[in-house]
């Protein structure tokens, strides 16, 4: 991991941006504590860092106020990261059917999530590793928001993460439902009832499969941009309990 800017945000906040073997990411660190401070990975979606900076600063912000250490890295084939021609073309057919009314195919949706899960997770367990031998950051580790699919696979693969929140979406691969029914830490997952872009009994369904004895549903109306500000503090509450 090697530290390329740093600078100070509101309450004393450290962000510092690092590439980790050529990836891009972002750590926001509180002020120091007596205690090293537990890690909250924070998920986004495949728009890039830089589109995506403002709602994750924001994110990092609240969680250090709580005394949350935070760190994001770029997606494959996002922002500065080469582009990925085949996880593009899903993209374009992904368009295509919807604009015209199509249902999605398990074929499509393959081709689109698991290549992106199957690189994702393994760069997302090295920056644990990279993260927690800084000073000043110890576990647990939670995992917040980003693509669902990418949540399951990293919950079941690294022990070090124990409590997720993730954000309800559809476009999951058949062998993603099956990998949650074997998912065990607990999980807080948030519903947009209304969104225009998820299939809500697909959502439901997800939740349902999800093996974890502890894990809360938090359904709101409104469409995928209507998220209630409220929504922040129960998923902060959630993590008060779980990390620390």
């Amino acid at each position: 991991m090697q530290f390329t800017s740093e600078q100070r945000l509101d309450d004393g906040v450290l962000e510092r941006e690092f590439t980790l073997d050529g990836i891009p990411g972002i750590l926001w660190t509180p002020t120091p504590a007596s205690v090293p401070a537990p890690l909250i990975l924070l998920g986004h979606p495949p728009l890039g860092l830089r589109r995506m900076y403002p709602r994750l600063v924001g994110r990092a912000l609240h969680a250090a106020a709580d005394g949350f250490a935070t760190a994001t890295i770029e997606l494959p084939g996002c922002g500065d990261r080469p582009r990925w021609p085949a996880v593009e073309q899903a993209r374009a057919d992904l368009r295509r059917a919807m604009e015209a009314g199509e249902p999605v195919s398990g074929e499509i949706v393959d081709a689109l999530v698991l290549p992106l899960v199957e690189r994702a997770v393994p760069e997302w367990r090295a920056a644990i590793d990279a993260l927690l031998s800084l000073p000043g950051i110890g576990g647990p580790v939670g995992y917040s928001g980003g693509i669902i699919s990418v949540g399951i696979r990293l919950a079941l693969a690294e022990p070090r993460v124990s409590a997720a929140v993730l954000f309800a979406g559809s476009l999951v691969p058949a062998v993603l439902y099956e990998e949650a029914r074997r998912v065990t830490i607990p999980l807080h997952v948030l519903l947009q009832w209304d969104d225009e872009g998820n299939d809500r009994q697909a959502s439901l369904d997800l939740f349902d499969a999800f093996g974890s004895p502890e894990k809360t549903l938090h359904a709101n109306m409104g469409g995928h941009t209507g998220v209630p500000e409220f929504v922040g503090t129960a998923a902060a509450q959630f993590f008060n309990r779980h990390l620390k």
